[in-house]
């Protein structure tokens, strides 16, 4: 399988990429700056693409099995809302251009619901990351719309970031709209088992045009 991964520089980025590489597919690294992918495996291709240039990116794109999206435009960015925004936009507007019909979208936790309510609503959510939360919301409703594409957007666990320690386990449960809870009532989940979910996605093509997430 060759997949186009967008943001591989990044913290889940970098994750999904070994993942992918440990299964021997070959991978489309797309970042701004590609000197940050440390990876020297052969099955990768690093391009260096700002996802704004619609052309180019669809360019990078084009051939591959899948697209998979970790962008991220910056948590301490000043315009992280409209570049959150500009920047998915721009990216799935390059994957309709580029011909690639599967595209998964790596969302964020804010867009689960408790009670038909999003987390990023609720009176506990972080303000420090509102913005970016917002602006995946908002454009989880872009999404929705989109009809063309064979999408999927992934909200990972609430508790996915760095410093958890667990690993890569290869266990998780999925969830569609609503967290996933474990027995001590938590939603957590480590970045390698996140790709875990991912890869097995990418392979099993069982989510289509839906939101899904996973925990353990």
């Amino acid at each position: 399988m060759k997949v186009a991964l967008i943001g591989a520089s990044g913290f889940v980025g970098k994750a999904i990429l070994n993942e992918l590489l440990s299964r021997g597919n070959k991978v489309i690294a797309i970042a701004r700056d590609t000197n940050k992918i440390e990876s020297t495996d052969e099955n990768v291709t690093k391009v260096a693409v700002d996802v704004l240039d619609t052309e180019k990116l669809a360019a990078a794109l084009s051939g591959a099995d899948a697209v998979v999206s970790a962008f991220n435009a910056g948590w301490t960015n000043p315009n992280l809302y409209d570049d959150t925004i500009k920047g998915a936009e721009a990216i799935q507007k390059a994957v309709k251009a580029s011909g690639v019909k599967r595209y998964i979208f790596i969302g964020g936790a804010g867009t689960l619901q408790i009670d038909g309510n999003q987390l990023v609503d609720g009176p506990q959510f972080p303000q420090e990351i509102y913005p970016g939360a917002s602006a995946v919301r908002d454009y989880f409703n872009v999404l929705k719309q989109e009809r063309e594409l064979d999408w999927l957007f992934f909200s990972p666990a609430i508790e996915m970031h760095p410093g958890i320690t667990i690993g890569r386990t290869g266990e998780y449960r999925l969830g569609k709209t609503s967290p996933v809870f474990n027995e001590e009532g938590r939603s957590i989940l480590s970045v390698e088992d996140l790709s875990i979910v991912i890869v097995d996605e990418l392979e099993n093509n069982a989510h289509h045009q839906e939101q899904f997430t996973a925990a353990y």
